[in-house]
């Protein structure tokens, strides 16, 4: 019993280790390339700079369209960054060594993920109330706001993983990518959206939320081994 207990801790001791090496290694790459890690962010900015040049500066009619405006920007910054998740492996050959590696790929894949978002959804859900004043959404916006994409970044991308590996072995895949995740998108957006809106509308929005919630959970329980299961096939093929 002793030595089935230690080689169950090895065990699972191994598998944390390469979970976190990813992590590291993926963010360590990130840091090391800022210009390619503030694009996502640029783009979310830029645009929400541009919007009340194209829609005019009434503050009515911009916290009316805010919440629409900051998730549609958000959702396309993910797009933007989804494609190298996995395509910079696939060029130098990482993505070989993790496919044979003995630790689970679905794990491995999950802090590739993890990493993505720590780098991409996370300081666009960090900068959104700047965005939200922006945009003069009401001041009962913001926490829902907050909160919303937190949850709702995650989901994008666990769920934008599945089409980066359906099309890693593809070249210039960007729009069969664009075109697998995008409907799949939908329901993050659309949920994420109304969560904001109900909040300032005064309506408890925790309904919503929770909807938003479940559907990271669903995709946390799917995209890992969906996506590892993508790579192989796309990799053999």
């Amino acid at each position: 019993m002793p030595s089935t207990a230690n080689r169950t801790n090895r065990s699972a001791a191994g598998q944390g280790t390469g979970f976190g090496a990813i992590l590291i290694r993926d963010l360590l790459i990130a840091f090391r390339h800022r210009g390619e890690m503030a694009n996502p962010l640029i783009f979310f900015v830029m645009v929400g700079t541009l919007i009340p040049l194209a829609v005019g500066p009434d503050p009515d009619r911009l916290s009316q369209l805010a919440a629409g405006i900051i998730w549609v920007m958000a959702l396309l910054a993910s797009l933007l960054s989804i494609d190298g998740l996995f395509h910079s492996d696939f060029e130098d050959g990482s993505l070989e060594q993790l496919l044979v590696c003995p630790k689970p790929l679905w794990l491995l894949v999950l802090a590739k993920i993890l990493a993505h978002w720590l780098v991409t959804g996370l300081p666009l859900t960090l900068f959104s109330p700047v965005l939200g004043l922006m945009l003069s959404l009401p001041a009962k916006g913001y926490g829902t706001l907050v909160l919303g994409l937190a949850l709702g970044t995650a989901a994008l991308s666990l769920i934008g993983a599945i089409g980066a590996a359906l099309t890693v072995a593809i070249r210039k895949g960007g729009l069969l990518l664009s075109l697998i995740v995008m409907p799949l998108y939908m329901p993050v957006l659309i949920f994420g959206a109304s969560s904001v809106q109900q909040a300032v509308q005064g309506v408890s929005a925790s309904g919503t939320l929770a909807i938003l919630g479940a559907l990271l959970a669903f995709s946390l329980l799917l995209a890992p081994f969906a996506s590892a299961g993508a790579l192989k096939v796309g990799f053999n093929g």
